[in-house]
């Protein structure tokens, strides 16, 4: 009885979880923003672009976006830096993490990985 418990509590955080992520990106951005594709920018020093370090079968990987939408990485991320842009990643586990703008954020020993990135 006390594992079904301990189910019935996991999937009800984990559905709140799901659901407060919909609130969040739906108060923060359009449908129109949620449908669209982040722009891939060249990085050029600059920091307020979204800025994404990790690696893939490919080697390391430096990616920069710009304005509001969903960005694919398939990615394992080390470092994330949103610069002017509040945004929020799903990882290969379904969690859903958001992070503030001009936040820096490193991920040493256990890198997420990222399925896909929201810019807000």
């Amino acid at each position: 009885m006390r594992r079904t418990k301990s189910k019935i509590g996991n999937l009800l955080l984990l559905v709140s979880v799901a659901a407060s992520f919909f609130l969040v990106a739906a108060g923060s951005a359009s449908a129109d923003d949620l449908a669209a594709t982040a722009d891939m920018v060249d990085c050029g020093g600059r920091s307020d672009f979204l800025h994404v370090y990790g690696r893939n079968g490919y080697g390391p990987q430096e990616r920069c976006y710009a304005n509001a939408g969903k960005a694919a990485q398939a990615l394992w991320v080390d470092r994330i830096s949103t610069g002017n842009n509040d945004i929020v990643y799903r990882d290969y586990n379904g969690e859903i993490v958001r992070i503030d703008r001009w936040t820096d954020i490193s991920f040493p020993n256990r890198p997420p990985y990222v399925d896909y990135i929201i810019i807000l």
